[in-house]
């Protein structure tokens, strides 16, 4: 990915928290008086949820921004989709209870494994990609702060930090239990 690409892909992740700040912590209020409901969460639930723009509306916007910085490749796509529709079953199964929260944030916050997953299960192209693009040393570097057993630690720590933030945003926004 060259520099105007990294550039195009933050600013897209500053407009992507934006948008979220607006639609859902600005409007809290306005969607509260709205629907009659006594917490943001149930607002947002009695619209449909995260979905009330679409169901599908997270993941096609997520596939977009992929397409916009020239990064839509099937390492990157595929997951997504999959890993979204994964924690929707999920959910599902729970019947959107706060467990089944928890559980399909845990399983969101893989669904952009296609980007870094390449380093264990794709490495060979990993590190051609890391030569050609990136300043010398640097693929070296990478494979060998990336052995296979690191994945390991990477699932557990991103498993952790999910229920932990999951938990830290339901006190925060005193959502249902």
């Amino acid at each position: 990915m060259n520099d105007t690409c990294s550039t195009l892909h933050v600013n897209l992740i500053t407009v992507h928290a934006y948008v979220f700040y607006s639609l859902y912590v600005v409007n809290g209020n306005l969607l509260m008086n709205l629907t009659g409901e006594s917490s943001v969460i149930r607002a947002i639930n009695a619209r449909g949820g995260m979905y009330m723009f679409g169901r599908m509306l997270p993941i096609w916007a997520v596939i977009l921004l992929l397409f916009i910085i020239q990064d839509a490749v099937a390492w990157h796509v595929i997951p997504v989709i999959v890993i979204a529709v994964m924690s929707e079953v999920v959910r599902a199964i729970f019947k959107y209870n706060r467990m089944g929260d928890v559980i399909g944030t845990v399983i969101m916050t893989f669904s952009s494994f296609g980007y870094y997953g390449q380093i264990w299960f794709n490495r060979n192209y990993t590190y051609e990609c890391a030569v050609e693009e990136m300043p010398a040393g640097y693929a070296d570097g990478l494979m060998a702060a990336s052995p296979m057993w690191s994945l390991i630690v990477v699932i557990i720590v991103g498993v952790v930090l999910s229920v932990v933030i999951s938990n830290l945003t339901a006190k925060l926004f005193k959502l249902e239990k």
